[in-house]
């Protein structure tokens, strides 16, 4: 692959990887809003389409299997390269995108969101190889901190952007708007990223994805990760689908004050992602991801207590998310590490256990709530992060960046 690590250390390299980092943020500003826009928006789809909310529930339950299957094109990544993987993934959401805008029957609308939530799946574990590959591991923090901005950006930035298209020009408008950001995103990434080289130890490592999983399933600091990222994801959604209840329950809040919560979120997101480029790699990535778990469980455990004021209410809020964001951006960071030469194959099979964690979390999360209050849910949420810590902790030891 590519071998710039000796030139971004002297900085010969900053203007033509501040290029890439940019088209990066760009295409996965364009991917989470594809992936993300159907929750707040999904009455106003129904109503366009014709068809029951439960439809549209429906279509954003099948968006979440794509992290699962997007693990199968990791170790394709791996072994083609991760441009053109990234390519890839844009030009489904690209054809997505435009499918859904120009024949708006619920069937091709569905398959336009699946097709969006595919190429997120592709397009980040290949981009986090790409930057990987690109950056030396000292900078990681920093660089991967940067990319995930797109994630925060895209409920501050992308959802207000298309209300407003909706709006004004009706629910298919936000369709032909991503699919023309998505040409110029592909056009953008031919252009400004370079070709990676061949690699015979690489290509070796993955003549097959069953070799490149088995190799990963050999490695301790590997699994531990996984388990990691299943557990605080179940832990996190525990929460995310109770919260907007929980707040209207105890404050009687409007539809508009929830948005105001979702606002809150977004900004905890940015500031932890803002965190983690700012004093990640300073900190030192595995020393950042446990501080973040640990925050992230004290989190969880005192919002039970801060039930009492709405302004309590969303500063807890505020904070779990901020914490979260922190240690998981790190752990990305961290993760681009631990198998070198399967890269994308650690990342698809990081965000498939993540996502495999959320479907679980979101299955408990009213059960648990009902069954105890938020009390209950906190309580529930720090106990499972507790043993993501404990899965990462045993993983990681005596492990150092090669």
């Amino acid at each position: 692959m590519l071998n710039q690590s000796a030139s971004l250390k002297s900085g010969h390299d900053a203007p033509g990887l501040g290029w890439e980092i940019g088209v990066a943020v760009s295409c996965r500003l364009i991917l989470n809003s594809a992936r993300r826009f159907a929750y707040p928006f999904a009455p106003v789809l129904s109503r366009g389409l014709g068809v029951p909310l439960a439809a549209i529930t429906s279509v954003i339950a099948v968006n979440q299997a794509t992290a699962v299957i997007g693990m199968f094109f990791g170790p394709m990544a791996d072994r083609w390269g991760y441009r053109l993987m990234m390519l890839v993934g844009i030009g489904m959401l690209t054809v997505g995108m435009f499918a859904g805008g120009i024949i708006p029957f619920y069937s091709v609308v569905l398959i336009s969101l699946f097709l969006a939530g595919m190429g997120k799946s592709i397009f980040d574990p290949a981009m986090q190889a790409y930057m990987g590959e690109r950056v030396p591991f000292e900078r990681r923090g920093l660089v991967i901190g940067v990319l995930e901005f797109s994630w925060a950006g895209s409920t501050l930035l992308g959802i207000p952007l298309i209300g407003i298209l909706i709006e004004h020009f009706g629910w298919r408008a936000p369709f032909f708007a991503m699919g023309g950001l998505g040409i110029l995103c592909f056009v953008a990434l031919r252009i400004l990223m370079p070709k990676e080289g061949k690699n015979p130890v690489k290509h070796q490592a993955t003549t097959s994805p069953w070799n490149a999983w088995r190799k990963l399933g050999r490695e301790r600091t590997a699994l531990g990760a996984i388990f990691f990222a299943f557990f605080v994801s179940a832990a996190n959604d525990n929460l995310f689908v109770v919260y907007g209840a929980w707040l209207e329950k105890s404050f009687d809040l409007s539809i508009l004050a929830l948005g105001l919560g979702t606002s809150v979120i977004g900004v905890a997101e940015l500031s932890g992602e803002g965190l983690t480029a700012a004093i990640s790699d300073r900190l030192g990535l595995k020393r950042s991801v446990v501080i973040g778990l640990a925050m992230c469980v004290t989190s969880y455990a005192i919002l039970p207590f801060l039930s009492q004021t709405l302004p309590m209410a969303f500063g807890g809020l505020f904070f779990i998310f901020f914490t979260y964001e922190f240690m998981i951006v790190s752990a990305l960071s961290l993760c681009t590490e631990l198998m070198p030469e399967i890269r994308a194959t650690m990342m698809s099979s990081l965000a498939a256990a993540a996502g495999t964690g959320r479907v679980v979390g979101a299955l408990i999360g009213v059960p648990v709530w009902q069954a105890g209050g938020i009390l209950m849910t906190g309580v529930v949420s720090a106990a499972i992060t507790c043993l993501g810590l404990l899965c990462l902790v045993i993983g990681l030891r005596g492990w150092r960046p090669q």
